[in-house]
């Protein structure tokens, strides 16, 4: 079908718009390499806030992008969800934010702001949510992440980073600390004394970890790794350690944990860990397993349990999640890689070799491709 005066309008609107420049890093194809590449973005609107990029972090989600695992990548892809920086420009509409501010962005960077889930303050759950990158834009075009020197972003989608919070360390947490942070505030896994297990110790679990001794429970990993266990309890304060093959393990947990967050991807079986929460418990699925999971009905009617599931959360919760984090010093651990060192952190990603977040270091070492 031949595109429409209005629809050849839009997009000659939209490019009269995308006047600024910025270096970045793309993958091209299914190969996932990472090579520069100069991108434009958007003037600055009267709504917008623009950010000079100084730290963005790699999450699991963006080498499932940039190899189109998901099966849904629009080349080029920019990835990158985990933005700090500084402001650089706000337009005239803007009250939240000035030049100089500490800023992040993180997984989403525009919905429709009008339906029931907007008005409620849970963006995430929009239907015509935009993602930070990947996502189709209200102008038509494709949006671009953080693995970039600036974006361009409405102020709604903004938080700001609190002064007593490294920037690098903050990063993270824009989509590891808020796909946390949103289950347990949620389902009432963050009521000082209650008893909540945490399965996986990565780059979501040991922030989950954190935030859960923060909020003053107490905390049980869940492990497949026995190798684990010192890393968990000795510096990261967790409680109690299970090593998930141990039967002997499992069974003296049985039924006391008031909840689990499962930050799990692996196909893992489900059933086993219903039986380490008490009746009335919750387990919260935030990891995404590639094969439908499978559960004996009777593991959730006995016991009245509940498995659920959590995405992200939305703006006032990422606000809170960073407030919160600051008073209480969660952050994440990070390895702080150069923008050359990219592909090589995506290649120790996909071995789980990192401890337990990548940031890259893009205000000095990200360069122009001209």
């Amino acid at each position: 079908m031949a595109p429409t005066v209005a629809a050849e309008a839009a997009a000659g609107a939209a490019k009269q718009q995308h006047t600024g420049k910025a270096a970045a890093l793309a993958a091209r194809d299914a190969s996932g390499h990472l090579a520069p590449l100069t991108i434009t973005r958007r003037s600055t609107g009267d709504d917008d806030v623009a950010i000079k990029i100084l730290y963005c972090g790699i999450c699991h989600s963006d080498l499932h992008s940039i190899k189109n695992e998901w099966n849904n990548a629009m080349y080029p892809v920019v990835p990158g969800h985990e933005i700090a920086g500084v402001v650089t420009e706000v337009g005239k509409n803007v009250t939240k934010f000035k030049p100089g501010n500490r800023v992040g962005v993180g997984c989403m960077v525009n919905s429709c702001q009008s339906c029931a889930s907007c008005e409620e303050g849970f963006e995430n759950h929009c239907p015509g949510l935009i993602f930070t990158y990947n996502s189709m834009d209200l102008d038509g075009t494709v949006t671009y992440g953080g693995y970039s020197s600036n974006v361009v972003v409405h102020e709604r989608f903004v938080v700001r980073f609190p002064d007593a919070m490294p920037l690098d360390q903050g990063a993270p947490l824009l989509c590891a600390g808020i796909t946390v942070y949103s289950p347990m505030k949620h389902h009432g896994l963050n009521v000082p004394g209650k008893h909540v297990g945490v399965v996986g110790l990565g780059g979501l679990g040991h922030v989950a970890v954190k935030f859960a001794k923060a909020f003053g429970m107490k905390v049980t990993v869940i492990s497949s790794s026995p190798a684990k266990k010192q890393e968990a309890m000795e510096r990261l304060g967790a409680d109690a350690f299970i090593v998930s093959k141990n039967e002997d393990e499992m069974k003296a947990a049985a039924a006391t944990m008031d909840g689990i967050i499962n930050t799990v991807s692996a196909n893992i079986p489900v059933a086993p860990y219903m039986g380490l929460m008490k009746p009335y418990g919750k387990m919260i699925m935030i990891g995404l397993p590639d094969k439908p999971l499978e559960i004996p009905p009777f593991n959730l009617v006995m016991g009245s349990k509940t498995l659920a599931g959590s995405c992200i959360g939305g703006m006032r919760d990422t606000q809170e999640m960073l407030d919160v984090a600051a008073k209480h010093g969660v952050t994440a651990d990070i390895e702080v890689v150069g923008a050359d060192y990219v592909n090589t952190a995506m290649e120790r990603l996909a071995k789980a070799d990192v401890r337990y977040r990548f940031v890259i270091d893009i205000g000095n070492t990200l360069k122009s491709s001209e």
